[in-house]
């Protein structure tokens, strides 16, 4: 979601990202590790794109270690395990930074759809 958020926004689009709770923002699980063996192929290709979870995996990271080293290069894996609380906090300073975007807390229950089939914005549980 925050890349999604953060692409949409950097492209020039007026950008909500909907999140059930502000302070879950990019909350990782109890095993908080950016890359790994699939996830690491990923990580790769949103930072080619300019997409921000390795610069804030870099910027959190408590210990960094290839995978598979005893193998080939064709199967390395880098996989930084990250503090999870510092993680989302500063992913959220960079959501907040951004132009174009805007974090509000919420549930999308449907999507709003315009008189030509267009999505025009979603409907949350209160209503707005």
């Amino acid at each position: 979601g925050c890349e999604a958020a953060l692409a949409s926004a950097r492209m020039g689009c007026k950008t909500m990202l909907l999140t059930l709770n502000l302070d879950r923002i990019a909350w990782q699980p109890c095993n908080p590790a950016v890359g790994g063996p699939a996830k690491s192929q990923l990580v790769h290709e949103c930072d080619a794109l300019g997409g921000e979870i390795g610069k804030v995996a870099d910027r959190t990271y408590l210990q960094k270690r290839v995978l598979n080293r005893s193998k080939g290069p064709a199967v390395w894996a880098l996989r930084a395990q990250t503090d999870k609380q510092e993680y989302s906090r500063v992913m959220r300073g960079v959501l907040e930074q951004t132009p174009n975007l805007e974090i509000r807390e919420g549930m999308a229950v449907s999507l709003d759809i315009g008189p030509n089939e267009e999505v025009r914005g979603v409907v949350t549980y209160f209503g707005i």
